[in-house]
């Protein structure tokens, strides 16, 4: 009876590729991995014939999923390739790391024992001095860190970069023999001078040789146990035959006693290489999961056609990449190679030759080569009958039907709500997004927004899968689940603007049995409302249901009298809540002003718009905020509805050397706030406001100057450009009062010159102009 031990890395395709070899020359009887005990059952599945990595373990407690955890695997994990080995040669595997049952309830048990502690030293705390406070906080034991074994290992042999050394020594290893032999002798070396000191390791490992002892009790021939090579000193005969002080079976027997444990359940989801790397906070992650997976499919010529690769990329985004280029950036990486003394060119090199040839020193495109290629978007399957919760087997039956494929490419879909199919994945999308699954996000782009586009952003994540748990709870499908919580969420809610809000993502949604109980609620909070402010955020949802009603099926008629009531309880109580605001009240009133006038904008109801305009015209004379007059009078200027005479009378007063200069500034704010090219088109603003700057004394204009800067800052820069145009010429050709030019004999049209433009003309315009002068 014998046991090897295989120290791997978890993602590794040199440690993948001699992992396999080793077990095809052992042939083990029974294969012992790390891996949670309790998602056993869970690895029959590996084997499935659909089942395409990158893929990950997802094992969480039923009760509370948002717990779940990940264990990642793909195509050049060791861990898969052992997998698929026992699969293909009918030999047993078994999982020996601590289950996740406990993992989940010492979680649990901590945190609520930390939240119990608080709650009973919170009021000791604030009858204690600083002192005894300090001292409580300097007896708090310190966090234990253990130590990187690579970094050590590679420290020791002269590299600054862990990964390089491990790319170099194990990952383009071309000669397996004795390499688990060595690193078992390397960790042991580390460990003698860094033992493990976290008690969450100190258990793990005790269940592992428990598992272990187990396993030997079956006296098995030869037994393979696969796991990351730190544990592997703590697991030879020596420690499992109690010969290592405090490895013994009655230690790991009492280390283990007594721990709690929570129902825990497993299944296999789909995963991605960019979940793999180091930037997605993936403790076990590698830095180039893509480069690893090139070197697991093409290990001999590895170099030749990663930079074949690189320059198919870079010509795929319209960046030059000849076959000459191509040839010249191998030859550069060998020779790198060559002076570094390594037996073949690495990542490193590779990346230096492309971005010395192919990118010309540019860094930019090296970017674009370390998203796609580097760390890669590959984005693996999970067979059908994989075990799912009743919520994602709708999604995915929903997800096919649409043939809206989830993958983990970023791309943009463009929906024309006139036809079904469209109208229906903007329908799931929607429903995703209140059941907090942002698979997509809409855009406004261009000038496709209307009321039958909606143009959205898709990019399916990994960690969609617990939402798509947790929100099982409100429904076995997704319209149901859509439709209970936004329904709860209504109920729960105490702000009409949020209500509203939910409304309109229902009617989006196409939630119609949603739509009952979020009016009647709509309508006993607006019937009780007082908050003015929260009543004007509420208006542009039901604006829009209403404006829009018949794209969406929705009829306007049951919306209108609540927002119509809404309406007169705003211009009702706006007067009061205007009144002694500062500054930064001023600002978000003025947001929920400008909701009012968006609002009445998408209506178009004439006699609301009236009413609005009335109450405007009330206020802009009224001892409120400089801001909202200045915003005032610039709303009633852009719909005409004050003259430019009315207009000089309100700056002269608003602007006089009387007022202090901030109050002045706060009311050219306002009266600048808005659309830029609309205030480029009203003359007498530009007018006053010349007027304005002209008469400022020195000190009160370079006071001032910051705060008229921040009035231009929103506007963007083409605006500014062209208001800088208005401004040149301002003084040399005066904009308004002038009259319009009329006829004279200089200005005499040129009938033959006019002539040549009409059949131009007529052409653009589809018009028969034989015809039409007859």
């Amino acid at each position: 009876m014998t046991l090897h031990l295989f120290g791997i890395r978890h993602h590794g395709p040199g440690c993948a590729r001699s992992l396999r070899a080793a077990l095809e020359e052992l042939q083990p009887d029974v294969v012992v991995m790390e891996g949670p005990a309790d998602a056993l059952d869970a690895l029959e599945l590996a084997a499935h014939p659909e089942m395409k990595p990158p893929v990950a373990m997802l094992i969480y407690p039923p009760d509370e999923p948002a717990r779940a955890v990940y264990f990642p695997l793909t195509v050049f994990s060791p861990e898969w390739q052992a997998l698929q080995w026992a699969s293909e040669n009918k030999v047993p595997v078994r999982l020996m790391d601590l289950p996740q049952s406990h993992h989940f309830a010492i979680a649990k048990t901590a945190e609520e024992e930390l939240a119990k502690r608080i709650a009973e030293e919170t009021p000791q705390e604030e009858t204690e001095d600083a002192d005894d406070t300090q001292e409580t906080e300097s007896e708090e034991p310190e966090r234990t860190w253990r130590a990187d074994p690579l970094a050590l290992l590679a420290e020791a042999a002269g590299y600054r970069d862990h990964e390089m050394w491990w790319e170099e020594q194990i990952e383009r290893r071309t000669d397996a023999t004795d390499l688990f032999a060595a690193i078992l002798e390397a960790m042991r070396t580390v460990r003698e001078e860094f033992p493990e000191t976290r008690e969450r390791d100190q258990l793990r490992e005790a269940f592992m040789r428990k598992t272990l002892r187990d396993v030997l009790k079956e006296k098995p021939e030869r037994v393979a146990v696969v796991c990351g090579a730190w544990h592997t000193p703590v697991l030879d005969e020596d420690a499992l035959t109690g010969k290592r002080p405090g490895l013994t079976n009655a230690d790991d027997t009492r280390l283990l006693k007594g721990l709690p444990k929570l129902k825990t359940e497993a299944t296999w989801i789909p995963w991605t290489h960019s979940r793999l790397s180091y930037q997605s906070g993936y403790g076990a992650g590698v830095r180039s999961p893509g480069w690893y997976a090139h070197l697991w499919t093409s290990q001999e010529t590895a170099g030749t056609r990663w930079i074949a690769t690189t320059a198919r990329l870079l010509r795929d985004h319209d960046l030059d990449a000849s076959s000459a280029s191509v040839i010249e950036a191998v030859r550069l990486a060998d020779a790198l190679a060559a002076m570094r003394e390594l037996r073949s060119p690495g990542l490193a090199e590779l990346n230096d030759a492309v971005q010395t040839v192919l990118c010309h020193g540019d860094t930019a495109p090296m970017q674009l080569i370390r998203r796609k290629l580097e760390i890669g978007d590959c984005l693996g399957e999970v067979p059908a009958d994989t075990p799912a919760v009743p919520l994602a087997q709708d999604l995915a039956r929903l997800q096919k039907s649409l043939r809206l494929k989830p993958t983990s490419e970023n791309r943009v879909v463009d929906l024309d709500l006139r036809k079904e199919n469209d109208l229906a994945r903007s329908h799931l999308l929607h429903r995703l997004q209140s059941l907090g699954i942002p698979w997509g996000r809409i855009e406004q782009t261009g000038g496709r927004v209307s009321t039958f586009h909606e143009i959205w952003r898709i990019e399916w994540q990994p960690e969609f899968a617990v939402a798509i748990i947790e929100a099982n709870v409100w429904g076995n499908t997704v319209e149901a689940a859509a439709t209970a919580k936004i329904i709860q969420t209504s109920t729960d809610a105490n702000n009409l603007s949020i209500v509203t809000n939910l409304l309109d993502r229902a009617i989006l949604a196409g939630l119609d049995a949603a739509t009952g109980p979020l009016l009647d609620r709509i309508q006993t909070m607006a019937a009780v409302g007082a908050d003015v402010r929260h009543l004007m955020h509420a208006m542009p949802p039901l604006a829009r249901v209403a404006r829009y009603s018949d794209v969406r099926g929705t009829r306007a008629e049951q919306i209108e009298p609540i927002l119509v009531g809404i309406f007169e309880r705003v211009t009702v109580g706006l007067a009061s809540a205007c009144a002694a605001l500062d500054d930064d009240a001023a600002e978000r009133m003025l947001i929920g002003i400008g909701h009012v006038s968006e609002s009445l904008d998408m209506l178009a109801a004439a006699d609301l718009t009236d009413e609005w305009q009335q109450c405007l015209r009330r206020l802009m004379t009224q001892s409120i905020h400089p801001l909202l007059r200045g915003w005032f009078v610039r709303s009633l200027l852009e719909k005409g509805a004050i003259t430019d005479d009315e207009l000089d009378t309100l700056a002269r007063r608003a602007l006089s050397s009387a007022n202090p200069p901030d109050a002045c500034a706060h009311w050219v704010t306002g009266l600048l706030r808005g659309s830029g090219l609309l205030l480029l088109h009203q003359d007498s603003v530009w007018q006053l406001f010349d007027r304005w700057l002209s008469d400022l004394d020195a000190e009160v204009f370079i006071e001032m100057l910051p705060m008229i800067r921040r009035a231009f800052a929103d506007f963007s820069g083409p605006e500014r450009r062209q208001m800088g145009e208005k401004v040149k010429n301002l003084a040399s050709e005066p904009i308004s009062r002038k009259p319009a030019a009329t006829p004279t004999e200089s200005s005499t049209i040129n009938t033959e010159r006019a002539q040549k433009v009409l059949p131009v003309l007529a052409h653009i315009l589809g018009v028969n102009l034989d015809a039409s002068n007859q």
